[in-house]
């Protein structure tokens, strides 16, 4: 089977010299300008490494970071721009979701013996995204020259070619070494490989631009490939992003204020949609912290567990770290804890994992903060979610294994509908005394009324949280982005990559 380049759009490949070098902002830039200009864009990759994700209008799963390009495109999500993603469970195994279903759990050994079958499904996905739009904008995954990864490649240049796509390379300046990331990702592929790069974008630069010409014209030189922008380092754009990299490793926090309204969620080891946080940092009088190490959480007004692709696991880190400690001297001196979806979990009596979807069978005792017990079992849950706060009706998303009962206590939100079926359904927990929540709802804070209604509970009223929220305020960073973009990258050089792409006749198979 071979792509018909000919009757179909084109695409255009956006690979990098490494991870969380700005493939996935590059990609988000160009379907926004493209979108701005009237052109039917998509963006689209084949397999996502994240626990970022979020769901379809359709209920199904994909990566967070193609929704947020599919939100710049102006278009509905679909799992055709990401039909394999990948959800780590531990440090060699995933959980796959295909197609926006869970498909299996592997080992990365497992993984590789399915890869002809995926990059079947792969190509086929990508097909259909050609037959509907007028361009494809294909995000390549990790380093493209990871020359022990190549023969079983299904994101880079085995797709491009089968897409007939030229490439542009990302590298990031801010990293240090942008020559050697650059010369080296070509040194480091064959002459086929190097004829389809078009040439690079580099990206977070901070300085003055005038003391880099040179060195753009030593690359250009070396290279024999133009540089068609060098992108200056940002502070006034607010894109989700989409690794979890943006937030290891963080530090220990000392909240000198005690009066400020400082936050704080705690970075457990497998955490999954950290971009739900992304509307308070938005909001300029909180001070939002990531934290890791184990400290005292006094400072704060407000401490969240987030989600959790491993819960037991994360819930036992909780434990072995001596994360518990802190919590329980929290909670006794009247701290607030929001528990999301898996933290949820957490924050009840027992967990329980029969199938051993999670692991070993069995179960695990939890913070026993709220009077409620979790069952996990299949199938997913993967819903958009519409509920009641209050009379206020509002938005947001489901992504979990399990159910989850609740013994005592008061429900959080009224379910209204999940994806788009009715129904009367209650959602998590909160304490009497409101100082403990619960709940399975994703984009919690994407609600203003949400947000007001929780930090006033915490004592932080003085706040504007902005009359944008959800897909309003996003929308707007969109166009900034594009507007950068656009200022510093030579998009009629683009415009020509795209008109011209290669042949393609590679096999899927």
């Amino acid at each position: 089977m071979k792509s018909k380049a000919s009757n179909k759009a084109p695409c255009l490949c956006i690979f990098g010299t490494g991870s969380d070098v700005g493939k996935s902002i590059v990609t988000t830039a160009i379907c926004r300008f493209f979108y701005k200009k009237n052109i039917k864009v998509a963006p689209f990759k084949a397999q996502n490494m994240s626990n970022n994700s979020g769901v379809t209008p359709e209920g199904l799963e994909m990566g967070r970071a193609q929704i947020v390009q599919a939100e710049a495109a102006g278009i509905p999500p679909h799992v055709d721009m990401n039909p394999i993603l990948l959800k780590p469970t531990s440090d060699v195994g995933s959980q796959v979701v295909l197609m926006g279903k869970a498909f299996a759990n592997s080992t990365a050994s497992e993984y590789h013996k399915k890869k002809n079958a995926l990059f079947k499904s792969a190509c086929e996905a990508l097909d259909r995204l050609r037959d509907l739009y007028d361009l494809v904008v294909i995000e390549g995954a990790g380093s493209c020259a990871e020359v022990n990864l190549m023969e079983h490649d299904i994101v880079n240049f085995r797709l491009a070619e089968y897409a007939g796509a030229k490439v542009i390379l990302v590298g990031d300046i801010h990293r240090g070494g942008i020559f050697a990331q650059l010369i080296g990702t070509m040194q480091c592929i064959s002459k086929k490989q190097k004829d389809m790069i078009a040439g690079f974008i580099i990206n977070r630069f901070r300085g003055d631009i005038s003391l880099f010409h040179d060195g753009i014209e030593w690359i250009e030189r070396k290279t024999g490939k133009k540089i068609f922008g060098v992108l200056p380092c940002y502070t006034h754009i607010n894109i989700e992003s989409e690794d979890s990299v943006v937030i290891e490793n963080p530090k220990t926090v000392t909240v000198q204020d005690f009066s400020a309204s400082a936050l704080a969620v705690l970075r457990i080891p497998h955490i999954s949609n950290f971009t739900d946080f992304d509307p308070l940092l938005k909001i300029p009088e909180i001070d939002l912290h990531f934290l890791e190490k184990p400290q005292s959480l006094l400072q704060f007004k407000g401490v969240i567990i987030p989600g959790s692709k491993s819960t037991r696991s994360d819930l036992a880190w909780l434990k072995g770290s001596g994360w518990i400690n802190y919590m329980e001297e929290y909670v006794k001196q009247g701290g607030h804890i929001l528990g999301i979806c898996g933290g949820y979990q957490m924050l009840g009596e027992f967990i329980h994992d029969p199938q051993g979807l999670e692991g070993t069978p069995g179960s695990t005792r939890g913070l026993a903060l709220l009077p409620v017990e979790t069952v996990l079992k299949a199938p997913k849950t993967t819903t958009l979610t519409r509920f009641l706060h209050f009379k206020t009706e509002c938005s947001g998303y489901e992504i979990h294994m399990g159910q989850t009962t609740r013994k005592a206590g008061n429900r959080f939100f009224k379910i209204i509908s999940r994806n788009q079926e009715p129904c009367m359904d209650d959602d998590g927990c909160i304490t009497d005394d409101s100082r403990i929540i619960g709940t399975y709802i994703h984009g919690l804070f994407d609600n203003p009324g949400v947000t007001k209604f929780w930090l006033k509970l915490l004592g932080i009223d003085q706040v504007e949280t902005g009359e944008a929220h959800g897909l309003q305020a996003r929308s707007m960073e969109y166009d900034l982005l594009a507007d950068h973009f656009e200022k510093y990258v030579n998009m009629d050089a683009i415009n020509r990559v795209i008109i011209q792409p290669i042949s393609a006749t590679t096999d899927i198979i």
